[in-house]
């Protein structure tokens, strides 16, 4: 199975590999990727030499990838492979009651002595989250997106 740049799939042996938006995998790719599963093996790029691997493999899309396996664009036979456990997360704009906790989160990894008024937190609950976490990630951490009302204030020590 090719991996990405930077990663020969190796280094997750006896650990973890998660792979994100595995419904956008080509068919050659999904090819690949059921005969790695299969035979427990994979190949580093430029090399023929199988290696064998032992790991457990999450996987992530926001395909609805049984539709994709009916209309004959995703592996039927990967698609079972893949679907042991599964685990649905809704659009963080169905999540809402989680964007004070995700807030609280941010502020902390950060580092920054800083919080959110609660105005600023009813315009982050009304926003229409086009995506998931990772659009929030993206907004959080390149500020220049958010509406001007929304704004960090330094905490005061108590």
């Amino acid at each position: 199975m090719p991996c990405c740049a930077g990663s020969d799939g190796s280094r997750s042996d006896g650990g973890t590999l998660f792979l994100d938006e595995i419904g956008e995998l080509t068919p050659v790719l999904q090819s690949k990727l059921l005969r790695a599963i299969q035979e427990r093996t994979i190949e580093r790029l430029g090399s023929g030499t199988p290696i064998r691997v032992d790991l457990r493999l999450i996987t992530a899309t926001s395909r609805d990838l049984e539709k994709a396996v009916s209309e004959g664009q995703f592996r039927e036979d990967l698609y079972y492979r893949l679907n042991v456990v599964v685990i649905e997360l809704p659009p963080l704009r169905e999540r809402r009651q989680d964007i004070p906790c995700l807030v609280e989160h941010f502020l902390r990894r950060g580092g920054r002595n800083v919080s959110m008024s609660p105005a600023a937190l009813n315009i982050l609950c009304d926003y229409h989250w086009p995506g998931m976490c990772a659009n929030w990630r993206i907004r959080w951490n390149g500020r220049q997106y958010w509406p001007k009302a929304v704004s960090l204030t330094r905490r005061t020590s108590s």
